[in-house]
């Protein structure tokens, strides 16, 4: 199934609302979405989050995309998020989706 523009600003809208200090998972995203599964968010913020704060969204485990680790966990810190060993404290950090 082909990913709707509709889906695309939805996910788009919810990574924008992702506040400075704060991240989501993938997974937290494409459930705020209704989307089936959070690859779809992934090719999303792949091929149109430029624009967004990309660096607030992380994997399931904490961690973030290996090739965007060293970028990602500075521009993290730097806003406050708590990071131990390579990893965001999820339970600290998570943004609650409304």
């Amino acid at each position: 199934m082909a990913t709707t523009d509709d889906q695309v600003e939805r996910v788009r809208a919810l990574v924008a609302s992702i506040p400075p200090g704060r991240v989501a998972t993938y997974g937290d995203i494409a459930a705020a979405a209704g989307l089936s599964t959070p690859r779809t968010v992934g090719w999303i913020m792949r091929t149109d989050a430029a624009d967004l704060p990309w660096h607030r969204v992380i994997g399931a485990a904490g961690k973030p995309a290996a090739h965007l680790a060293d970028r990602q966990l500075r521009l993290l810190a730097a806003e406050g998020v708590p990071i131990r060993e390579g990893r965001v404290n999820l339970r600290a950090a998570r943004f609650p989706f409304g």
